[in-house]
């Protein structure tokens, strides 16, 4: 029974859950904007969000912690473009829009975009 467990587990084990955040999370921070489904969008929201701001702290140890998670050239990206923008803003960097299903695909469908 999941007894108030957060989080989605996506029909993946646990590694494969870490592998599909950090994945979609290089993307949107590459592209600043993607499409994936409802489910996945909602889940990368605050994972996304817990990193710039750690992004916005701009000291070493932050950057190191960074780099656990994404190579130099995301990281750079994360810590010189995006997160100066967010400097006076106190969280929601992320946007979630809901976009119709289209062709066969059953999913509900969604874009999320930094604000």
């Amino acid at each position: 029974m999941r007894k108030r467990k957060a989080g989605k587990k996506f029909h993946r084990t646990r590694d494969q859950r870490r592998a599909l955040m950090k994945s979609l999370a290089r993307n949107l921070i590459t592209h600043q904007k993607i499409l994936t489904t409802e489910a996945k969008a909602k889940e990368l929201r605050p994972f996304v969000e817990k990193l710039v701001t750690k992004a916005r702290q701009e000291n070493v140890a932050s950057v190191r912690y960074l780099l656990t998670y994404f190579d130099d050239t995301t990281v750079y990206k994360l810590t010189k473009e995006i997160a100066p923008k967010y400097m006076d803003r106190p969280g929601g960097y992320t946007r979630i829009t809901k976009v119709m299903p289209q062709g066969r695909s059953i999913a509900k469908s969604a874009y999320i975009e930094f604000v």
